[in-house]
């Protein structure tokens, strides 16, 4: 056999194989485009775009996709086609047209990218199977529901303040230490950290405890550390190696943020690819780190599960509604489909919730008189000093406090790229323009976020005030932190009463200042736009 490989007849031919490879590129690649069997072609955009996924895979890698594709929108305009078969469109008016209810789009192949365990609510693209699902989970995120989740909040929203009061007593005699990433330095009488890790801690640790019924510790211990199985990368054998006692399973300390993050751009940057690609390109130097952090972000989720069912509890949380949950035939979730959600609610619950918290107290920093507008909301609607933790009873009516939120929400939307849709068979016309079955299209919110004509012409200043003041019909129609439609987060009623918990709960404690008052907030993208850093100085105010 190994005489007839090396028999010359049968050898490459280097002339034939440099006639193929530009033949086998010009048909995959030249003759969709010059057939435009969708009618597309005339749409404006990079020009790799028109012929290859290429293009959005490498701006997708570069961590900034959201403002490249906006600065395209700014050139052409509302229709900019990124890839060969998808099309971002940056109107208001596309969004219901396209992830609303009764439409048909479905979730493109993109999301395939996505799945590790099992599929979950959030990457299931088949409409029975998420029907399915979102009738078990839907009800746990009720208004009244997460009501029940407000005092799980609160302890670690509490942990995390007592922290930052030990350092700022210890930074007002001057020292400096390293706790918590980055480390801390006392100057000028203020306490000076980088808050964002310290965010990361926080939603780590509510997310824990309410989706695995136990926190990381990772506000206790200043560090970024989660336990996962030491066999973590081969998801079978952890799913089966300890039975239903997790408790003797060999585990090992892993930076769970870190590795969501690396997660985040992998995934985004594997699901712009088409899926023949993947399994090839995921091998590659620069994506092999990526694809190990999805398995040990699973092994986290599949330990952390399988602890919590050999350790039975009446406590409520989300694990525990999850248990107890049945579809319309009255079946419960299996373990693989319930520690897939339990994983769904961990990449959700934590990264939205940690970089959402960092952007709004970065805004408020930098803008100091909007910050003391809000303590004067907060000092006449709160308890006294020694009541710590705000509640949802106190925080529920305060309108200025929503604005700061949702001011950051828009001008740093975590989820601010244009989620990819099908066109459903039949076709869609938006703003006026049809599109055939199989079409992608999407609406960027980073960008219709930015519409001066909903928004006003300083549509990158942080001014809470334009939520009293703009076309609030115009408002409701264009601000997407959550996405619409059947497939808009079920989360959202937990993400908004943490955030409205924390920053109550932060800002009535603490005054808080840029330290550089011209430092940019930066941020990097892999699915979410996650902050870079921002470091701040700390004052605890005196509070009558």
């Amino acid at each position: 056999m190994l005489g007839l490989l090396d028999s010359p007849s049968l050898r490459p031919d280097l002339s034939t194989l440099a006639l193929l490879v530009p033949l086998a590129v010009f048909l995959v690649h030249f003759v969709p485009w010059l057939l435009d069997t969708r009618g597309i072609r005339s749409y404006p955009g990079p020009f790799l775009a028109k012929f290859s996924d290429l293009w959005l895979g490498m701006v997708s890698k570069s961590g900034h996709r959201s403002e490249i594709i906006h600065e395209l929108h700014l050139k052409y305009g509302p229709f900019v086609r990124i890839a060969p078969n998808h099309l971002s469109i940056a109107d208001p008016d596309a969004l219901n047209v396209i992830y609303g209810h009764g439409n048909g789009a479905l979730k493109s192949n993109f999301y395939d990218a996505f799945v590790s365990i099992a599929r979950g609510l959030f990457n299931t693209r088949d409409r029975a199977d998420h029907s399915r699902k979102r009738k078990i989970v839907a009800h746990i995120f009720s208004q009244k529901s997460v009501v029940e989740f407000e005092p799980h909040l609160q302890r670690y929203v509490e942990q995390l303040i007592k922290q930052w009061d030990r350092l700022y007593d210890m930074a007002r005699k001057g020292l400096s230490g390293n706790d918590g990433e980055g480390g801390w330095k006392g100057e000028d009488g203020r306490l000076w950290l980088d808050v964002l890790p310290w965010a990361n801690y926080l939603a780590f640790d509510i997310i824990g405890d309410l989706a695995f019924g136990a926190p990381f510790g990772m506000i206790e211990a200043a560090q970024d550390i989660a336990l996962v199985p030491k066999d973590h990368k081969n998801q079978q054998a952890v799913m089966s190696s300890y039975g239903k006692d997790a408790s003797d399973a060999e585990v090992t300390g892993v930076p769970a943020v870190k590795i969501l993050n690396g997660r985040g751009e992998f995934s985004m940057s594997m699901g712009v690819l088409p899926p023949y690609w993947r399994p090839l390109v995921k091998r590659l130097p620069g994506y092999r780190t990526g694809n190990d952090n999805v398995k040990t972000l699973a092994g986290i989720a599949i330990m952390a599960v399988k602890k919590r069912l050999a350790s039975p509890t009446d406590r409520v949380d989300l694990l525990s509604k999850l248990q107890n949950a049945r579809d319309g035939d009255g079946k419960p979730m299996g373990s693989q489909e319930l520690t897939a959600e339990a994983l769904t609610l961990l990449i959700a619950g934590s990264d939205t919730t940690s970089n959402s918290t960092c952007a709004i107290i970065y805004h408020l920093a930098h803008n100091p008189h909007v910050q003391e507008k809000l303590q004067k909301e907060l000092d006449e609607n709160l308890g006294t000093e020694d009541e710590l933790i705000a509640n949802m009873e106190q925080v529920k009516r305060l309108s200025y406090l929503d604005a700061c939120i949702n001011e950051a929400l828009r001008i740093h939307s975590t989820s601010a790229l244009g989620l990819p849709r099908i066109v459903p068979q039949g076709g869609l016309t938006v703003l006026g323009q049809y599109f055939p079955e199989d079409t992608v299209l999407s609406v960027p919110s980073y960008t219709i976020h930015r519409d001066p004509n909903v928004w006003g012409e300083d549509v990158e200043a942080y001014r809470p005030e334009r939520w009293f003041e703009q076309d609030q019909n115009a408002i409701q129609k264009t601000f997407n932190p959550f996405s619409i439609g059947p497939r808009a987060c079920v989360g959202r009623n937990l993400a908004f009463m943490e955030l409205q918990i924390i920053i109550a709960s932060l800002l009535r404690r603490y005054h808080f200042v840029l330290e550089d008052a011209n430092q940019p907030f930066d941020t990097r993208e892999g699915f979410l736009r996650k902050p870079v850093m921002c470091r701040v100085g700390i004052k605890r105010r005196d509070v009558a």
